[in-house]
């Protein structure tokens, strides 16, 4: 994902001193993603667990392979221990694949698009345009 999002970054030719003056009116939002970040990381590596009871996991017997698939016991444990970091992740995903879209559908002047009412809109008197091609000149 993030190797995508660099190269679409890439590819939009940014103009970054126009960027830069308007940057510091996002400035509290930034702040406060960065103390959720902090607060993330904190949690992390400070060795907190989300899980009850971690030993009583660590200790289950291994269930009889003959009888559970490897698709069902990872839908399992998706669906049941960790539904809540499942759907988070899903929407991080989402967050990023729309960034993505919104970055790339930028409108920028003299770029050639279709018109489609133009187009739906045509009549046959608009539709052909006759031209006087001199001799040894294109158009």
């Amino acid at each position: 994902v993030m190797v995508l999002f660099l190269f679409v970054v890439m590819m939009l030719d940014v103009d970054f001193a126009e960027l830069k003056s308007g940057a510091l009116q996002y400035a509290p939002i930034g702040a406060l993603v960065g103390l959720i970040l902090a607060a993330e990381l904190i949690v992390v590596l400070g060795g907190y667990t989300f899980a009850p009871q971690p030993a009583s996991t660590v200790s289950k017997p291994i269930p009889d392979l003959a009888t559970r698939t490897n698709t069902a016991a990872l839908g399992d444990i998706l669906y049941t221990d960790y539904l809540y970091y499942f759907q988070i992740s899903g929407l991080v995903l989402l967050v990023a694949m729309i960034g993505a879209i919104v970055l790339t559908l930028r409108h920028k002047p003299g770029v050639k698009r279709q018109s489609i009412a133009a187009q739906v809109g045509r009549t046959p008197a608009t539709g052909m345009e006759i031209r006087k091609v001199k001799t040894g000149e294109g158009l």
